[in-house]
């Protein structure tokens, strides 16, 4: 069996042209008559010919046709995450006129269930640019790989300093607008169940020690914004935003008699786990207890509540970071970027019980 890989210059052998004209049949960007392109791809198609070899093309072009985009969490966990899903297909809509491609890749710290030299990472895979997901912990270490490449970084969620464009939400305003509604409905025995604190990812009550030392940007300002209207709420740090994890906080929040007449969850799926929780406690909602949550993702199963919760836009922070790629590579400037949420109010939240 022969190994030979068919060229272009085959393919004008066998349909009598010149190889010219059969690579612009390929490319699009001459016109030809109709008969020569059905010669052309008649004669590809029996010689197993199917286009230009893109290796060639990045060669050409300088460019491997790869953005990286880079988690802190096993990639696994981050796609049960709806909001990252939504942010991916926006990132990818973003390159698309690029004609790249997404690697996905974690950080670039090894460790003894992952040493380095066993799967690309941002010092070794061949990226044009790289997108990081937040900025922190061991991120920030990834951050340093990605300039000291020279490469195009942008980074989602995020605070990675002067020079590197951001694409963020203005999670401190809107969590104290779910607050405030909630202040405005009369109450003041209030619980929050928090997203990880860092990259450790423990479960826990919140301590002053811990909330001085969170470096989850998205977390920490979301609870200033919650602070903001409730400052002495106790708060309880989840190891994700699963539905799991709400459930468990909502288990021990509503043990006691002492139990929070509303709970602002810093996710929608912490937001249901912790409703599942106040069904078997027994509570209904929003008549014994209120819950809001944040993102205005779709949560299955949920009916017939609709979260009262804040809408982001996942979608276009995802697209807004590719097209800032895209700037970058292009050799424009990229401006950060600040998106707004949206609050909506569902049937969760009601008036504090008598």
């Amino acid at each position: 069996m022969s190994t030979h890989r068919a060229t272009i210059t085959d393919v004008a052998r066998a349909a009598c042209v010149s190889p010219s004209t059969a690579s612009v049949v390929f490319s699009g960007k001459t016109p030809v008559s109709d008969a020569t392109r059905r010669r052309v791809l008649d004669a590809a198609a029996a010689l197993g010919y199917t286009g230009p070899d893109p290796r060639a093309a990045s060669l050409r072009r300088g460019r491997s046709g790869i953005v990286g985009v880079v988690f802190e969490e096993h990639l696994g966990a981050a796609f049960l995450d709806p909001v990252k899903t939504l942010m991916m297909d926006g990132l990818a809509d973003g390159v698309a006129p690029l004609g790249a491609g997404l690697l996905l890749l974690r950080d670039h710290v090894g460790s003894a269930d992952r040493p380095l030299g066993t799967e690309p990472t941002l010092t070794t895979a061949p990226l044009d640019a790289a997108v990081l997901i937040g900025c922190s912990g061991t991120l920030r270490e990834s951050l340093d790989v990605v300039k000291a490449r020279g490469i195009p970084v942008v980074v989602i969620e995020g605070d990675a300093g002067e020079g590197v464009p951001q694409i963020r939400l203005d999670n401190r305003e809107a969590q104290r607008q779910a607050a405030s509604h909630l202040r405005s409905l009369g109450h003041t025995r209030v619980a929050i169940v928090t997203l990880p604190l860092d990259n450790a990812r423990e479960r826990g009550w919140m301590t002053p020690e811990r909330e001085a030392a969170i470096v989850v940007d998205v977390t920490r300002h979301r609870l200033e914004g919650a602070r903001d209207v409730f400052p002495d709420a106790p708060a309880y740090v989840s190891a994700g935003s699963f539905i799991d994890e709400g459930h468990a906080a909502g288990r021990l929040l509503f043990a006691g008699e002492d139990r929070p007449t509303a709970v602002i969850a810093q996710s929608d799926l912490l937001a249901a786990g912790v409703i599942r929780a106040a069904e078997e406690a027994g509570l209904r909602v929003p008549d014994d207890v209120s819950v809001t949550g944040f993102d205005g993702i779709v949560v299955d199963g949920l009916s017939p509540y609709e979260l009262t919760t804040l809408v982001q836009p996942a979608t276009e922070k995802g697209r807004a970071a590719g097209q800032a790629v895209a700037a970058m590579l292009d050799g424009r400037d990229a401006a950060s970027l600040r998106f707004t949420c949206v609050f909506r109010e569902g049937n969760t939240a009601g008036p504090v019980p008598s």
